[in-house]
């Protein structure tokens, strides 16, 4: 008996590991397609200190993803405003002393 099934015969849900913050991530939503993208990301945790950047500045912001990312927290993230309001964004984040 392999160390999964003894695993599951205890009890214990195995499954695959998922990176912090992931719930702050909107996957396959199509209510945010227009949205503006503000800029794309390969990482999470880098697109979550953006979004964070923006919030903080009382910005609406939202992170999207096609598909579920790796268990690393790679793979295609957009940085997402709402509609009309993708240049102040991006003002806000090329000026962080605003």
């Amino acid at each position: 008996m392999g160390f999964r099934e003894r695993f599951r015969r205890l009890g214990a849900e195995v499954s695959r590991p998922h990176p912090d913050g992931e719930a702050e991530l909107v996957v396959g939503d199509a209510s945010y397609d227009d949205w503006d993208v503000v800029t794309d990301y390969a990482e999470l945790e880098t697109a979550r200190a953006f979004r964070q950047s923006l919030t903080d500045r009382g910005q609406r912001a939202v992170l999207t993803a096609d598909w579920p990312l790796d268990e690393f927290g790679r793979g295609d993230i957009a940085l997402r405003v709402p509609p009309g309001m993708g240049i102040e964004a991006e003002e806000m984040l090329n000026d962080p002393e605003e």
